[in-house]
């Protein structure tokens, strides 16, 4: 488990994003929890501002799934399963070929898709604490 990482303005993203890129290493897919308004859209997009994303980062609520390349070819994949109501949704969206592949997968609401999540999954939670301060631990 790795040093929890606090984020107390929007100043503090960049280098928060900077910090999780360090714990996702290797890891192609990483889930990411917390609850509504945790955070979890907005450093999705510190991350792939950091990659060098050149693309307008938005939740995929109601596409499911968001394609974004880097400056340097590298293909992200946003996911959001909020709105699936069955598992099968994700089969249907071919799932694993994206968790297969080369490219790194960010997911929101992960919950929902739990049993098909890799064994070598990065699992980061993002809790709210008072002030609007942010703290993300690694699972």
């Amino acid at each position: 488990m790795y040093p929890e990482i606090i984020i107390h303005t929007l100043e503090d993203l960049p280098f928060a994003a900077q910090q999780v890129l360090h714990h996702i290493g290797n890891h192609r897919v990483v889930a990411l929890y917390g609850t509504m308004g945790a955070g979890k859209t907005t450093l999705i997009k510190a991350i792939c501002n950091n990659l060098g994303v050149l693309d307008q980062v938005n939740s995929p609520t109601f596409t499911l799934v968001n394609e974004y390349r880097t400056a340097g070819g590298r293909m992200i994949y946003h996911f959001d399963f909020y709105r699936i109501t069955k598992i099968e949704e994700a089969y249907d969206l071919g799932y694993n070929e994206y968790f297969d592949g080369d490219g790194l997968c960010l997911i929101e609401w992960p919950e929902l898709i739990e049993s098909l999540l890799p064994d070598d999954c990065l699992r980061i939670t993002i809790r709210e604490k008072s002030g609007g301060v942010r703290e993300i631990r690694t699972i």
